[in-house]
């Protein structure tokens, strides 16, 4: 009974974890290129992300039996309470680890090197490595490839089409009152200062300058248009965040008898909701500002390009890592226009190499001791 207890606090703590580094992904473009600030989108992503959670309960039973851990290791070993509860206990490490330092890593990675840390301490080589490589390797590597092509591809043919349609772009000029003290003229008992509003042109940094898009389409305004969008779509990679990665923790919860599919789900989606209200801050910073500067339309196709691909993967149990996804998406726009920040983005594929390995030491060190003293 303790056992299942700690199980059950172990996931929501993974919970709590992956929604501190994953759930502003979402948003993250809104974020970057300044269309809205970082409480809203937060907020954004929390309600859409959690939206997401609860479809999970209908659309994605297929990633549940995935990441169970049957078909990896033998049956006995993946029904057993302190397998799990190692898995979930490594895997939750790994992310929060992640998320103190701020890189955006993957959730299904450090599932996936969990399953295999402590598989490998339960049960030595008879770890299935085809399944391994079959079901979780070689979705995660290819999606972030495939990712940074259609982000790429897909900004190539909108920045063609906004040209063709004779939509501008301009930059914001602040101009406007600002307050400062001016001598006063009035007697030695009255103030000597007040406050005068006169009219100023300001000079920013180039890092805070808004670039719009000036003309029509439709007869629409097309900034007002593409804004309406952005928030649309960042609202839709959100949903689909939650529909993919709540499954795969949920998948731990099975065991624990009287706990139903649909409360499991549950009581995951309101830690991943916590984990991205309180604690989000660091990766929102490294993904909307750090890997690549976001105009409006590139925010736009980054997130049309995560949403497809994520509720695709999400729809036939493909275990795709929405971070690799996000991350790709960027990182390709930031490739086509030619504004990567080549130092972070190596940084970031760095921490997603070492995911795997970390969590496996993790996960197994907790299976050893919670076989021994449990």
């Amino acid at each position: 009974m303790v056992i299942l207890v700690i199980l059950f606090l172990a996931t929501c703590f993974l919970a709590y974890s992956n929604g501190a580094n994953d759930n502003f992904k979402g948003v993250a473009t809104l974020f970057g290129s300044k269309t809205t600030n970082y409480k809203s989108a937060i907020w954004l992503a929390t309600v859409t992300t959690f939206a997401g959670s609860v479809s999970s309960i209908f659309f994605a039973h297929a990633l549940v039996k995935t990441f169970s851990g049957k078909g990896l290791v033998p049956d006995a070993v993946s029904i057993a309470p302190e397998f799990l509860t190692a898995v979930a206990i490594g895997s939750a490490i790994t992310v929060i680890i992640a998320t103190v330092t701020g890189f955006p890593i993957s959730t299904t990675h450090s599932l996936t090197g969990a399953l295999v840390g402590a598989g490998f301490i339960a049960v030595g080589t008879q770890v299935n490595f085809a399944v391994l490589g079959n079901s979780f390797f070689l979705p995660l590597l290819i999606a972030p490839v495939i990712a940074v092509a259609f982000g790429s591809i897909l900004y190539i043919i909108f920045r063609n089409m906004r040209i063709r349609s004779g939509i501008t772009k301009e930059w914001c000029l602040c101009v406007g009152d600002q307050k400062r003290l001016v001598p006063s003229m009035q007697s030695a008992s009255a103030l000597m200062v007040k406050c005068g509003s006169p009219i100023e042109a300001t000079i920013d940094k180039s890092e805070n300058c808004i670039e719009m898009y000036k003309g029509y389409f439709w007869g629409m305004n097309c900034q007002k248009l593409l804004d309406y969008f952005h928030f649309c779509s960042a609202g839709v990679v959100s949903f689909a965040r939650g529909l993919n990665d709540t499954p795969k923790i949920v998948a731990l919860l099975l065991l624990i008898k009287g706990l139903s599919i649909h409360w499991g789900m549950t009581a995951v989606a309101v830690g991943m909701a916590v984990g991205g209200l309180l604690n989000a801050r660091k990766v929102a910073e490294t993904m909307s500002n750090k890997i690549t500067k976001l105009n409006h339309g590139q925010g736009l196709t980054a997130n049309l390009v995560t949403g497809f691909l994520v509720i695709f993967a999400s729809r036939f149990g493909v275990p795709v890592s929405t971070t690799h996804v996000s991350v790709g998406s960027i990182f390709g726009i930031g490739l086509a226009s030619k504004r990567i920040n080549t130092g972070i983005m190596l940084e970031i594929i760095l921490s997603w190499f070492i995911t795997l390995p970390v969590a496996a030491v993790f996960s197994g060190g907790a299976y050893w001791i919670l076989v021994r003293f449990a």
